[in-house]
């Protein structure tokens, strides 16, 4: 992921100026990425270091996204829709 992009999902999920911290920015940043991943291991069928790092980003996800819905609901709604990740 390049430095716009991740700076654009900084701006759009961000809940105030300079907020790079929030569960909605991580989670923004870890799906470019997770997404970036996916792609690479598509045509790199055999590279297993690189899929056990995406295991830990989805975890990563998994976990920030449970404590979003958990503290904010409507947000964690918001989030999903916006970055078309399932809900359970």
């Amino acid at each position: 992921m390049d430095k716009a992009t991740k700076s654009e999902l900084i701006a759009k999920f961000a809940r105030k100026e300079g907020d790079t911290g929030s569960p909605e920015v991580q989670v923004s940043i870890l799906t470019a990425r997770i997404n970036e991943l996916t792609e690479h291991l598509r045509n790199n069928k055999k590279d297993h270091s690189t899929r056990r790092g995406l295991l830990a980003m989805v975890s990563r996800r998994k976990k920030l996204l449970a404590y979003l819905a958990k503290e904010n609901h409507d947000a964690y709604v918001a989030l999903t829709d916006a970055l078309k990740i399932r809900r359970k």
